[in-house]
């Protein structure tokens, strides 16, 4: 029980950057991908344990992801008609099973927090949060601010590319 808890804890080091790359990329909202990524990691610490380690655990955990995504679109559903073609579209995606894909999608995570609706200062602290997997007060301790201007900023920033519609495909 104790080595499928340290397998997620590995996995999150390694992994969860990648994976949250293949769910924006799915998913095209970075907040709903990172909703979901959180949620495939705690189903893996509910699950692990007692089914075993799958034999791909990045794969896993993005089926896991794409599948919580869709539970809470649908949920949201209920509540806001507009989100109805995004669960459509994620219902005949396809799994994603190659390595190839994931390693495509951080590309596009890199370029998507690097877009030029972004002032210089939310490009970096939007990328070292998202592609890099660092803290808020790691990052604040980067640019020699407080942890809270930090994560307004970052607040900030996925707002500004939700309002400009920048594409995560």
């Amino acid at each position: 029980m104790n080595g499928a808890r340290e397998e997620v804890e590995r996995v999150w080091r390694e992994e969860s950057r990648r994976v949250l790359a293949t769910l924006v990329r799915l998913l095209g909202d970075l907040e709903l991908a990172e909703d979901a990524l959180q949620a495939a990691f705690v189903a893996a610490l509910e699950d692990w344990p007692r089914d075993g380690v799958p034999e791909n655990p990045r794969a896993w955990l993005v089926s896991t992801g794409r599948h919580k995504a869709l539970d809470a679109l649908r949920r949201r559903q209920r509540l806001d008609g507009t989100l109805s073609s995004l669960a459509e579209r994620l219902e005949h995606e396809p799994e994603v099973t190659h390595d190839d894909e994931i390693a495509d999608d951080r590309l596009r995570l890199v370029f998507a927090c690097c877009h030029p609706a972004l002032a210089p200062e939310a490009r970096l602290a939007l990328t070292l949060r998202e592609v890099c997997g660092l803290g808020t007060e790691e990052i604040a301790r980067a640019f020699l601010t407080s942890a809270p201007t930090i994560a307004q900023r970052i607040v900030r920033a996925k707002r500004t590319l939700a309002e400009a519609k920048v594409p995560f495909e």
